[in-house]
């Protein structure tokens, strides 16, 4: 049998009678750091929530570390937490020969320690936590990630890129994350500036490597530091790379990306990366020196954002704000300081933490810890007033709804199930649902004590819901 390509269409894209699109939510996580869920909102709007500050947990204080560390990634695994950043006392070109990785490692990512691995020498002695050195323009911007690829070699878990403009993004692989290796002597991608962190991880939605890398937004050297991607299924051979677009956003100066998938939802890839504002200086000379920052770098300044992806060539910039402002005090105040690391990590039951590069090129240079309840980046919320929001069409899988929430004491949230046609489902009305009052990271929604919707599942429906002083940061179908 020929298939037509409007049935073709159909099949990947099947659409109400009305023409809109209808979203396979299946059992995934949904977070409201876009409208992708959403069709309408009545008296409510996505907002962003910004991470607290818990303090320095890392300092770079060793000889090799210093004022110009950075460039961090976070990794968890089942056993702790790893770091991974540049070391470098002295200011030098990209790819200078003093550079050099290291690492760190935490049972609750708050407290840290520097081991003493013993593989290289360095200033003379072995008793350092460097994992790579002698690997220059590499240890300039070292960043790894933990291979998730079911079908990635076992000696091959962690991967990374590094690498300049002049040498391309070499290929490293390790079987435990200290020990690493070239995959290849030759560079596997070249075609960027790279003078930046750049970040790849294996996506679970796109089955394939994704590497987001530094480009400049004229081409060359000029206009301002903006994003581009390519991927791979070997992660040797990547494709024609692709800038990345922001929707109808002004471009900004972004120094870092940190384009990764959230733990809790992978098919969405949260940027948490540093916006660069070169010239708005807030020191004098007089502080400056006060303060002993490097005489080079106090005549810009810089802060956090957050934006996101569900594949593709494109970011929502829902929020232009920013996500974490520069802190009290002028030593925050700098350039390149406040740069996020790579990666949200989940450090409680109930929190997660983000970790941030503070006090650049001066002698308290340190990695800072943020929190966030769990996918607390940002929510659907509702003033006193109250309000609702209409979903988009969806179909899922599953027998229970799980939302993520908090209310005050005298708000509360209540859920509808609207059918094909907008009508209430007899069972699922506004007058059948039980309201939700409380702060919990995990509820099961009811409607008069029954939380079963196995009867609507791979039905095509949409939520109503109705809010008053209430926060809902995430719904997962289970």
């Amino acid at each position: 049998m020929k298939w037509s390509f409007a049935a073709i269409l159909f099949v990947c894209f099947p659409l109400l009678s009305n023409g809109q699109e209808i979203i396979s939510l299946d059992n995934k996580r949904e977070i409201f750091v876009d409208d992708y869920l959403i069709d309408k909102l009545e008296g409510l709007r996505i907002q962003m929530h910004h991470p607290r500050d818990e303090g320095p947990v890392l300092y770079f204080d060793k000889p090799w570390e210093g004022v110009f560390s950075g460039y961090v990634t976070v990794i968890r695994e089942d056993d702790g937490f790893r770091v991974y950043y540049r070391g470098v006392p002295v200011a030098g070109s990209d790819g200078n020969s003093n550079e050099l990785t290291c690492y760190a490692q935490s049972k609750d990512g708050i407290h840290w320690e520097k081991p003493d691995l013993r593989l290289y020498e360095v200033q003379g002695a072995f008793t350092n936590n460097v994992v790579l050195a002698n690997a220059a323009p590499a240890t300039h911007n070292f960043s790894p990630f933990l291979d998730t690829n079911p079908l990635s070699a076992t000696d091959q878990r962690y991967k990374a890129l590094a690498g300049t403009e002049e040498s391309g993004l070499m290929a490293y692989v390790s079987p435990d994350g200290i020990h690493w290796r070239k995959l290849q002597e030759e560079s596997v991608f070249k075609k960027g500036m790279f003078d930046s962190q750049n970040v790849a991880f294996w996506s679970e939605s796109e089955q394939c490597y994704l590497c987001y890398f530094r480009i400049w937004s004229g081409g060359g050297w000029s206009g301002v530091r903006t994003i581009a991607r390519t991927t791979s299924t070997d992660f040797i051979h990547w494709t024609e790379p692709v800038a990345m677009t922001f929707g109808d956003t002004p471009l900004e100066e972004m120094y870092t990306n940190q384009t990764a998938p959230y733990f809790r939802a992978p098919h969405i890839y949260l940027a948490i990366g540093g916006r660069f504002m070169p010239g708005r200086q807030v020191l004098t000379d007089e502080q400056a020196h006060a303060l002993n920052v490097n005489p080079g770098y106090f005549k810009d300044c810089s802060d956090a954002f957050l934006m996101s992806s569900r594949g593709g060539n494109a970011y929502d910039r829902t929020f232009m704000e920013s996500f974490i402002r520069p802190g009290i005090g002028l030593e925050n105040w700098v350039s390149r300081s406040n740069y996020p690391a790579l990666n949200v990590v989940q450090t409680s039951p109930t929190e997660m933490s983000v970790y941030v590069n503070q006090d650049y090129a001066q002698p308290t240079a340190h990695l800072h810890r943020y929190t966030m309840r769990l996918d607390g980046f940002s929510s659907l919320s509702a003033p006193f007033t109250g309000g609702e929001m209409i979903s988009k069409y969806f179909t899922f899988s599953g027998n229970q709804l799980e939302i993520n929430y908090s209310t005050s004491a005298a708000g509360g949230l209540k859920f509808e199930i609207q059918d094909e046609s907008g009508f209430p489902v007899p069972g699922y009305t506004m007058d059948d649902a039980d309201e939700i009052i409380g702060n919990e990271i995990m509820r099961i929604v009811s409607w008069k004590g029954n939380t079963a919707m196995q009867s609507l599942a791979s039905k095509k429906i949409r939520l109503r819901i109705r809010m008053k002083d209430a926060d809902l940061f995430s719904i997962k179908f289970n």
